[in-house]
């Protein structure tokens, strides 16, 4: 941990991608929370001309509030270590490794963590059917963009082309209806399992960032040796990506109690209807002081 002390605080938010509105609401939001803690901070947009930006500015330590591209993929990361410059986060291979959902798969089952059964699409290349219902995501965009639950043949080719559209790999995986479950860890250690209850069918980007359109449930409806287990999960994820700081972990368990991994996020959303606010609140801990937290794993 490094002294917060007489540093020049900036955050990097933004950024062109489909995530961009959302991420403009977490970094103010991260913005203003600084600014109350009394440090000097200042609000900087990801563009081709960031390290100009950084060395103009004299920045000493960066708050990453990116999704996406560039922000969540290890780009920015490096390009922050070649700078010399501290950061808050997960370092450039939890960030690289976690966006892919592709090798986030494969590491998931090489560390014996459970997730549903899976395969891979690529663009102009024939693929078999699966057997239905199935979830269809693009390879590595975030907050459930281009992302389609399917029952039949024809829809399937559908949400197919549709997450083609966002990149030229897709992950199809076996749909696990059950209880949608999250659970962040904060410097190494775990937060309250929330559970998710969407207005919508599933979880998409409108029940994730418009107010209302989701419910958090604090703890999740669930047995205690089934919070502890998702805790575990998310523990043992947080160290087999090397996570630093903070990340959340996207689970569902079904009717049996059985758990299974959906994704890693490495930079959670910090917005009013974000997630792991919440767990912080719950647990007792402000807006503002959870962002201190977050400022302290910046190295």
């Amino acid at each position: 941990m490094i002294s917060l002390k007489n540093k020049k605080n900036e955050i990097i938010k933004g950024e062109t991608t489909s995530e961009r509105e959302n991420l403009l609401m977490s970094g103010k939001a991260v913005y203003e929370a600084i600014k109350k803690l009394g440090f000097d901070v200042v609000l900087i947009d990801v563009d081709k001309n960031v390290a100009t930006k950084l060395v103009k500015e004299k920045i000493q330590i960066a708050y990453v509030i990116l999704h996406g591209a560039m922000g969540e993929d290890g780009t920015i990361q490096g390009m922050l270590e070649i700078m010399g410059i501290a950061y808050t986060g997960c370092r450039v291979f939890s960030s690289s490794a976690s966006i892919d959902k592709i090798i986030s798969k494969k590491m998931f089952e090489y560390a014996k963590i459970p997730t549903a059964k899976w395969f891979t699409i690529e663009k102009n290349k024939p693929f078999d059917m699966p057997k239905f219902p199935v979830v269809v995501k693009p390879a590595s965009q975030g907050s459930a963009i281009g992302v389609s639950i399917v029952k039949n043949k024809k829809d399937f080719k559908k949400a197919v082309k549709l997450a083609f559209s966002f990149e030229d790999r897709v992950l199809v995986e076996q749909y696990i209806k059950g209880m949608e479950i999250t659970v962040g860890v904060l410097n190494g250690k775990p937060l309250p399992v929330i559970e998710i209850v969407p207005k919508g069918k599933f979880y998409d980007f409108k029940s994730k960032y418009t107010i209302g359109q989701s419910t958090h449930i604090i703890p999740a409806r669930l047995p205690n040796k089934v919070l502890k287990k998702a805790q575990d999960i998310a523990l043992k994820i947080f160290s087999e990506f090397m996570c630093n700081g903070i990340c959340r972990v996207d689970m569902i368990v079904d009717k049996k109690n059985s758990i299974y991994v959906l994704e890693l996020n490495t930079l959670p959303g910090m917005t009013k209807t974000s997630l792991f606010p919440d767990a912080a609140k719950y647990i007792g801990m402000s807006f503002e002081n959870l962002v201190l937290e977050i400022l302290k794993s910046a190295r």
